[in-house]
């Protein structure tokens, strides 16, 4: 991702994460009714956590954005394109949005950025996502945009907090079938 990479909406801007954002994230991240739906994020999610997946983007140029709240100026999620080929103009990714800010439209708004970027600035043609048997407000919120359920992957994941075993659910959406 070229670091210099901000989008902007209303209320949002979706950048690429730094260390003064470490706080933020583990405030996000440190709660059991966030981590349990996200595969790769342990709980308790400690300082630690947050300071290498940090580098980690910062070093691999990743498309990982910090979901930034424009009247707070505080970090409340983030969303990222994962397995960018340019090749078959497809990327996977997801979100994750701080309990306290969820429910006011913000992952909604952040999540249809993260796909206008991928279509329209990217140049990319599908979108891969996938939940959580459970998941339902990430369901609701991808058909809003015109994924289509296309299928499940059985025992995909041993969740890191909660060390269940869990189905990927998967979606996708094409380009042409874009709600915005």
């Amino acid at each position: 991702m070229n670091k210099d990479v901000v989008i902007e909406t209303e209320r949002l801007i979706l950048r690429q994460w730094n260390m003064n954002d470490i706080k933020d994230m583990v405030e996000g991240l440190n709660n059991i009714n966030v981590t349990k739906w996200l595969a790769g994020a342990p709980f308790p999610y400690t300082i630690n956590d947050a300071k290498d997946f940090i580098q980690k983007t910062i070093d691999n140029d990743l498309y990982n954005f910090a979901i930034i709240l424009k009247s707070e100026n505080k970090a409340i999620g983030g969303t990222q394109l994962t397995n960018v080929n340019f090749t078959n103009g497809t990327a996977g990714g997801g979100i994750w949005l701080n309990e306290k800010y969820q429910g006011s439209g913000y992952g909604t708004e952040a999540f249809g950025a993260r796909i206008k970027y991928a279509f329209e600035v990217l140049g990319l043609r599908r979108l891969e996502n996938g939940y959580f048997k459970g998941n339902e407000k990430s369901h609701k919120m991808q058909l809003k945009f015109g994924y289509k359920d296309e299928g499940i992957k059985r025992k995909k994941y041993i969740s890191k907090a909660t060390g269940k075993i869990e189905d990927e659910y998967i979606t996708g959406l094409l380009k042409e079938e874009w709600i915005r």
